[in-house]
């Protein structure tokens, strides 16, 4: 995936095979500490190795194999147009057949995708491993679903960043297994930028029974 406008790429990890497999590809990796939680902590470890501050941090996770590179150049754009947010990410409004997938997922009791909701400023309000909002079974079915999926990818601002790693793990995001509510329960700003499929299908892998569902939809796309 080449995304414009990112002038390094930088493999974090604390797997030896995975910096070992990534450096055998030319990539630059850097070794993180196990400790660290989640892949904001792991970013954050990295910048404070760093000797000079870059203006915007990316992470692009591994469990996100099917995010388009806009995604990521529309994400950049959004958090540079919005000075009052120390981070973003984006979100994805669902078709019918992806808000179906989810909760076809959480009747069988996996979790599949995460959810937003913001307000009409794009700043978050909440994220969740539930389906929400909720929907009312009367809202005709080709209305515009105001279910949004979360796409796994964050841009923060490097001060933002940094006093993440200084945070505790908050009640609700050890609850909901989501790092982004620590920014929330800590009173920062998380813009939600919208993203387009552009035809593309976006699924995460959160569950071993997502292995198929993302090769079929990367046979379709071209993608295998």
């Amino acid at each position: 995936m080449a995304v414009a406008g990112a002038d390094r790429v930088i493999v974090a990890t604390d797997d030896s095979r995975i910096a070992d497999h990534a450096a055998g590809f030319g990539a630059e990796v850097a070794m993180t500490s196990p400790d660290c939680r989640n892949g904001t902590e792991r970013c954050a470890e990295v910048l404070a190795q760093l000797p000079e501050r870059p203006e915007i941090v990316v992470n692009l996770q591994g469990d996100a194999p099917l995010t388009p590179a806009w995604f990521v150049e529309d994400l950049v754009a959004g958090l540079r147009a919005a000075p009052q947010a120390e981070v973003a990410t984006p979100v994805l409004r669902c078709s019918g057949a992806m808000r179906a997938d989810l909760l076809a997922d959480r009747a069988a009791g996996r979790v599949g995708g995460t959810t937003a909701v913001f307000g009409t400023d794009g700043t978050a309000l909440y994220f969740s491993k539930e389906v929400i909002p909720f929907v009312p079974h009367d809202v005709a079915p080709d209305a515009p679903s105001p279910v949004f999926h979360h796409v796994g990818v964050y841009a923060y601002r490097p001060d933002a960043l940094a006093a993440y790693a200084t945070w505790p793990e908050g009640t609700l995001e050890r609850l909901e297994g989501l790092e982004q509510l620590r920014f929330l329960e800590h009173g920062g700003r998380v813009l939600c930028v919208e993203v387009q499929a552009r035809g593309r299908e976006f699924w995460e892998l959160n569950n071993p029974a997502d292995v198929p569902k993302v090769e079929s939809m990367m046979r379709r796309m071209g993608m295998a």
